[in-house]
């Protein structure tokens, strides 16, 4: 059983090397996700676990640790709103953007991305705007996907999934559109897996080697931090944003209290944000 002086040292260590910050009502969530790896690691307490972890420099067990903490729950089109806005609203704009030659292309950029259904559902809702818009290409939009764990991202870039995964938000016309079944698992066409690039990124580190973006997702991740990494990222991510950019954020989380940079909007029933401008800011920051 974790001791609350152990729950404490390792919560901090989590909090330092990710950004996640755990209440002291999250003892049992520590003990329960850490104790099949203590035992692996060959440590006989939660404290030789968190000693091996600070003293490990090739960072392997941190790694562990964080990916046995971190939360993947994820699904199809999650909340549907933001897709609609995408669909009703965004690609409408950049699509005339496009058109009108002061436009290349849509970049997008999914944080904390898990197993790849969010950016998936991204790289369908466009394929489902071109079949309505000939004007647009699969090459006028650009969705990097990032995640801090390893093993959602391999399963991400596989674009496998199980019937379990499949049943949660995915319509049959989408499915027997988009995906090819198999045995046991279905694996998503080339022509959606080809639109989005999964890479790791822990969202402590810079981030601006991503390049300047049109919209961000950072759904249902913020409310996993504290509330200064909360301003940290949100002023972060506007100065990644292209001026007149989007952020879009999970349904239970809000910027109130964490920033004043974003202009809150709405579309039927969904909130998304809007960068506000601020020319001497988007000038300082020259990635194109």
């Amino acid at each position: 059983m974790i001791s609350l002086e152990e729950f404490h040292l390792i919560r901090d260590y989590i909090e330092k090397h990710c950004g996640i910050y755990l209440s002291d009502e999250k003892v049992y969530l520590v003990e329960t996700r850490l104790t099949a790896l203590m035992f692996e690691q060959g440590c006989k307490s939660f404290r030789e676990l968190y000693q091996k972890a600070v003293l490990d420099r090739t960072h392997v067990l941190r790694d562990k640790i964080i990916e046995n903490i971190t939360t993947n729950e994820t699904y199809w089109f999650r909340d549907l709103h933001p897709f609609g806005i995408l669909d009703e609203v965004l690609f409408k704009h950049y699509a005339d953007e496009i058109t009108a030659g002061r436009k290349d292309k849509i970049r997008i950029w999914c944080s904390a991305c898990s197993t790849g259904q969010e950016p998936y559902s991204i790289a369908m809702t466009f394929r489902e705007f071109m079949r309505e818009n000939h004007r647009l290409r699969p090459d006028h939009i650009e969705i990097t996907a990032s995640d801090i764990s390893s093993t959602v991202l391999f399963i991400g870039k596989m674009g496998r999934y199980d019937n379990l995964s499949m049943s949660r938000g995915l319509s049959e016309e989408f499915r027997d559109r988009y995906f090819v079944r198999g045995d046991k698992v279905w694996t998503i066409k080339d022509e959606i897996k080809q639109m989005v690039k999964f890479q790791k990124l822990n969202l402590q580190e810079n981030f601006h080697h991503l390049g300047r973006q049109d919209i961000v997702f950072c759904r249902n991740i913020l409310i996993y931090f504290s509330t200064e990494f909360k301003q940290n990222i949100l002023r972060r991510i506007a100065s990644l944003l292209r001026p007149n950019g989007y952020l879009f954020l999970g349904a239970s989380e809000s910027i109130i209290m964490y920033t004043q940079e974003y202009e809150m909007l709405r579309h039927a029933m969904g909130l998304y944000y809007q960068i506000k401008q601020n020319e001497e800011k988007h000038h300082a920051y020259s990635v194109r």
